[in-house]
């Protein structure tokens, strides 16, 4: 019997420890070894190592597809190629188990894996991305929304993986993620014309309004315009006992800045809810992005846009009176709502918000006026910039030190923000201005693949240029913006569980070096092909979860909503970057 020593021209193996073979469906012959996987086909080699995007290379087991796919089991998960593209299925969101023993692939494709725990089978079949939006949005209408008013959150489930039974939860951004789902459903009603999506858009609407209002009156009244984090049911338990005093100064040990407010969470003045205080900056910012989204297409009659209006006057008028901050019932600033040029231009504890709080209140500002008409927000804007520098901060959005520098937190807030500043400034150059800032963030998050990124910033950059003194330079998001987000958009996951992925153990992964993270420890890192893991091999609930953290999730008992699909999608059907 001959042996084969195969090679492609790059490499050349003298093979050892095969772990399988298989023949094709077009009779091509393919190996897994220790070394990685060769196909034969006819007389000519390919061979896939990691550095070809083989995600892991421990071998149990190797089976061919009818549909020209080829699956290989691992001690670490199973594998599926299909020539172009490889897919690793890693965790109990796909198997019952990660030691994959033996696999079984139907003509039509269909695996069937055998592991130590169970069977999985996993299929394919078509869904247009308008077919996966309505399946988030049943699942949302039915499980994700919280109190009459109907805030969107993640819910908690009693069995892993068990959706039949579920308890509802609050977080401290509650207003941010309800903003983002709103503003989702304002973007469909406007490119679909669908009359749910502006009921929904509607009640989003109200739901952030009743932050605002409910902090108004009782023992601990606010200043008018002052928004809470969340609401709860005075009829449970108190949260004050949980987010106490002796809480808030054990924080201070690692945040001085931190503010001991009692109560944590006033009453209202009906005695029905409780409010949570010390609303931050992000908070903010989904509720100027949402106002603008809803106001623009979803507000029809004078009645309903002067609600928005005397609304939106009512939060930025507070923002003007307290001197560009948000100050709470105990009369002082919120920890991080703080945009006035003493702190962000002269004060070095805030010089990491610097750029980022001159871009929320500038896009605050543009967006008021915008909505309301009132020129003293517009005179507002103008002072910011020309007496106190706000336009050249905003220039430097975020303190980087390259892609993968953390925080996407920040950047969520930079994203919704800029789309606002830019689309609402008046000033052609101020505004080409801004859009350069934009493109200097945007390089950073590039290789995130994130549609909700690529689509704000391509809404408002397409066609766009900048000249200086060195020439004309193209804004224009770089070649593939939009291949990236409709991959990642394909890929999030109907199966919303916070199921456990494990990629640090992945061969096809670069490690970030240690200047971008302090401490990292091969922590965070992306794929060797200059993007990080792709949606339907990690876990994320929201857009502010870091892409580049290799080990993800945790044990399949919380189940988020599908607000990270519905937002991107429906902005890239408003801005025609996807067809429905």
């Amino acid at each position: 019997m001959e042996r084969l020593f195969p090679s492609d021209g790059r490499q050349s193996w003298a093979v050892k420890d095969v772990r399988g073979v298989v023949f094709d469906s077009r009779g091509r012959l393919w190996f897994c070894s220790s070394q990685g996987v060769g196909v034969l086909d006819g007389a000519r080699w390919t061979l896939y190592t990691p550095a070809e995007g083989l995600p892991y290379d421990d071998f149990t087991a190797i089976a061919a597809g009818g549909d020209g796919s080829i699956w290989f089991g691992t001690r670490m998960g199973a594998i599926r190629f299909d020539g172009h593209h490889w897919s690793y299925r890693q965790g109990r969101r796909w198997l019952p188990n990660d030691e994959v023993r033996s696999i079984a692939v139907e003509p039509d494709g269909t695996a069937w894996i055998a592991t130590a725990a169970g069977i999985s089978r996993i299929g394919r079949r078509p869904m247009t991305l308008a077919e996966k939006a309505q399946f988030f949005e049943q699942e949302i209408d039915r499980r994700h929304r919280r109190t009459p008013y109907g805030f969107v959150h993640a819910v908690v489930v009693s069995r892993p993986g068990d959706a039949s039974e579920w308890t509802q939860t609050d977080s401290d951004n509650d207003g941010l993620w309800t903003a983002m789902y709103g503003a989702g459903e304002c973007f469909a009603f406007a490119a679909t014309g669908d009359e749910a999506a502006r009921r929904r858009a509607r009640k989003a609407f109200e739901a952030l309004r009743f932050l605002s209002q409910v902090t108004q009156g009782g023992s601990h009244p606010a200043p008018r315009g002052f928004i809470a984090r969340s609401i709860l049911p005075a009829s449970g338990p108190d949260p004050n006992l949980r987010d106490s005093p002796e809480r808030d100064r054990r924080r201070q040990a690692s945040d001085r800045l931190w503010k001991v407010i009692v109560p944590r969470w006033p009453l209202s003045a009906d005695g029905k809810w409780y409010w949570k205080t010390d609303t931050s900056s992000d908070e903010l910012d989904g509720h100027f992005f949402f106002y603008a989204a809803y106001y623009d297409p979803v507000s029809r009659t004078d009645e309903e846009r002067q609600e928005v209006r005397g609304h939106v006057s009512a939060v930025a008028d507070h923002l003007l009176v307290h001197a560009y901050s948000l100050v709470d019932h105990d009369g002082r600033p919120t920890r991080w709502a703080v945009f006035g040029p003493d702190r962000l231009n002269h004060d070095r504890d805030w010089w990491q918000e610097r750029g980022i709080n001159s871009v929320s209140i500038l896009s605050y500002l543009r967006t008021a006026h915008h909505i309301t008409g009132d020129a003293r927000y517009a005179r507002a804007c103008r002072a910011l910039v020309e007496r106190h520098g706000y336009a050249m901060n905003a220039m430097i959005v975020k303190s980087h030190h390259g892609p993968g520098g953390g925080n996407q937190s920040d950047d969520e807030m930079i994203f919704m923000n800029y789309y606002n500043l830019i689309r609402y400034e008046t000033d052609p150059d101020l505004r080409m201005q801004y859009l350069l800032g934009f493109r200097h963030h945007f390089e950073n998050e590039i290789p995130e693949m994130n549609p909700l990124f690529n689509f704000l910033y391509a809404a408002v950059a397409r066609g766009a240029s900048f000249e200086d003194a060195f020439g004309r330079r193209d804004l224009s998001p770089p070649p593939g913006w939009l291949e990236d987000a409709v991959d990642t958009l394909k890929r999030i996951p109907l199966d919303r569980f916070d199921w456990a992925h494990r990629n640090s153990v992945r061969r096809d992964i670069v490690l970030l070096p240690p200047h971008l993270r302090e401490n990292s420890a091969g922590r965070y890192g992306m794929r060797n092909r200059g993007r990080v893991i792709p949606a339907d091999e990690r876990y994320f609930s929201h857009w502010n979860h870091d892409p580049w953290q290799l080990d993800t999730g945790g044990e399949g008992r919380t189940l988020a909503d599908g607000t990270v699909f519905l937002l991107p999608y429906y902005l890239g059907l408003y801005h025609r970057f996807l067809r429905d």
